[in-house]
């Protein structure tokens, strides 16, 4: 069935996972209470849970329990996640291939639309697109026959839904044919979201739809492995115009294909988290999920 942006979207099968919803509320009164260091007891009844539940929230979800969860999303440990990121994007990081500092990640094939492509604002493409449950809240997925070219998140913090969600990834290609199809888009989903079935053998293909600036900016997104991050204006100099860092924010902004192509490793130059088209919420929760599942292997 074919919707236009003023359709109701298919709602999808299995309910968001419900830790998210959890770990969402967690995060928010976490940023709220900062300064106060909140015990765990406390958080725990923010929650509405007892204290030992709250432990085995975090751990089921990330792998870390609460206070190591704090750590992992300070500025102090975002600062530590810029260490060498000015060489980092020039390392040999071969995208899809394991080497050191990229074993726990997702492996990705990519190709690019050309520029012809991009300008024709999707005429004559065909997109699927499919909500399903993940750990980061309820997702969406847009899919071609050359490959997934969106992933993006209904966002919570501005009262977003699915409609909502949907029609902001229609705008990005508003003369494209879009159609529910969730049966094809789901085990897309399952490869990306459940960490145990990334694998070099079996990459997720991914299709970028934009500019040849945004390409090559989502292109170096690419390069920044788990567990690590970049500036902006580190970007900007990889790609040879070092004063085109603003350019490279909204290029960053404007990525389609969320959590794959990871710009929540973008970070301002003082560690700060800088912005997120899916919610800072959700750019902590991300970071702090990694962090969980890299300590969790060692």
């Amino acid at each position: 069935m074919l919707h236009t942006p003023a359709s109701q979207p298919q709602r999808p099968n299995a309910a968001p996972a419900p830790d998210y919803a959890l770990i969402r509320r967690a995060i928010a009164f976490l940023s709220e209470t900062w300064a106060e260091q909140p015990s765990l007891e406390r958080l725990a009844q923010h929650l509405g849970l007892s204290p030992a539940h709250c432990q085995k929230l975090f751990k089921r979800w990330c792998g870390l329990s609460p206070k190591e969860f704090v750590q992992a999303i300070t500025i102090d440990r975002a600062r530590n996640l810029l260490a060498g990121s000015a060489s980092l994007l020039d390392t040999a990081y071969e995208v899809g291939l394991s080497g050191a500092g990229r074993l726990h990640d997702l492996f990705v094939s990519h190709e690019a639309m050309t520029p012809g492509d991009y300008k024709r604002r999707g005429e004559g493409l065909e997109i699927g697109y499919g909500f399903h449950p993940s750990p980061f809240g309820e997702a969406l997925l847009l899919l071609t026959e050359r490959g997934i070219a969106g992933l993006a998140f209904v966002n919570e913090d501005i009262g977003q839904s699915q409609a909502d969600a949907l029609v902001d990834m229609m705008q990005r290609w508003p003369k494209a044919t879009f159609i529910a199809a969730p049966e094809k888009t789901a085990p897309y989903a399952d490869a990306i979201f459940q960490a145990a079935r990334w694998s070099a053998a079996r990459p997720v293909r991914l299709v970028m739809i934009g500019t040849d600036f945004e390409v090559r900016v989502w292109q170096t997104l690419l390069k920044i492995p788990m567990g690590r991050a970049v500036t902006y204006s580190d970007i900007a100099r990889h790609l040879g115009q070092p004063t085109a860092s603003r350019a490279v924010g909204s290029a960053v902004g404007r990525n389609p294909i969320s959590f794959v192509v990871p710009c929540h490793r973008v970070l301002r130059g003082d560690g700060s988290l800088g912005g997120y088209h899916w919610g800072i919420t959700r750019k902590r929760a991300l970071i702090g999920w990694e962090m969980g599942r890299l300590a969790g292997r060692g």
